[in-house]
């Protein structure tokens, strides 16, 4: 009689090839997911790493500001031709408690609280920023700042940390002028760079109040007056150049305007 087995089929193989083939592809998604978050791993280690490093270069700034480097600033007491013009300008006028700082030429690239720390300031809301603004809807007559309740261009220090309101500066100005001059004569806007530059003698980022080419009316922003300690700091001139001050003997030389804008 025939074996009853010579006719049998065996399907074994198959089902052994197509397991291989799936544990193959099961392996190679793993291989590419493990690749993936390796990759991820080692890109976060890298950014933490050059995160450290900018600290570690904004300490070594601030706890040893006296040793001049590349990574970080000169010392407070440098006596570039900025910092003596200003600084007599502001002994002059009775300022004797401020000082100047230089800063690392990616210094605003940094978040608020690095510059804090390399400044030495009491917290990030004694950071502030000068900004030339003009007034758009003045009178074809109001072409200068000769007149200071009602000029053309007026200077404002504000904090970094703040929202600046130019309505508020708006309605101060008009109250100011006692109302004689219509509201609608007031549109606060930033003056072009340009403009600026030519009015203060000071590039973007070095704009400050001391030293002006012309005698633009300066607002100081309530808050400042507030702060406490009572030292801010704003633009020294330079770019790369920090002006420290005592804000009671600012507000005596300066004279501002102080409105509550933000």
């Amino acid at each position: 009689h025939p074996s009853p087995f010579l006719f049998t089929v065996d399907t074994t193989t198959g089902d052994h090839q197509h397991t291989r083939s799936l544990r193959r592809g099961t392996e190679n998604r793993h291989r590419r997911r493990r690749r993936g978050m390796e990759e991820a791993a080692a890109a976060e280690l890298e950014r933490l790493q050059i995160e450290i490093l900018r600290r570690i270069s904004v300490l070594e700034s601030s706890f040893l500001p006296q040793i001049p480097s590349a990574a970080s600033p000169s010392p407070p007491d440098d006596e570039s031709e900025t910092v003596a013009r200003l600084s007599a300008i502001l002994r002059s006028g009775g300022v004797n408690d401020f000082c100047f700082k230089r800063v690392a030429p990616d210094y605003y690239d940094w978040p608020l609280e690095s510059r804090r720390d390399v400044l030495g300031a009491s917290s990030v809301d004694h950071l502030c920023k000068s900004i030339v603004l003009v007034n758009t809807q003045a009178s074809s007559d109001i072409v200068d700042c000769s007149n200071r309740n009602n000029s053309k261009y007026y200077l404002v220090v504000v904090q970094y940390s703040a929202r600046f309101n130019a309505d508020a500066v708006k309605s101060f100005l008009y109250s100011l002028n006692d109302g004689k001059i219509p509201k609608k004569r007031f549109n606060l806007r930033l003056a072009p760079e340009e403009t600026s530059n030519k009015l203060t003698g000071f590039e973007r980022n070095a704009v400050t109040c001391i030293g002006m080419k012309t005698d633009i009316p300066v607002i100081l922003d309530e808050a400042i007056t507030k702060l406490s300690p009572d030292f801010f700091w704003l633009g020294g001139g330079e770019i790369d150049l920090k002006l420290g001050v005592r804000t009671s003997e600012f507000l005596d030389f300066v004279k501002p305007f102080v409105v509550p804008c933000s």
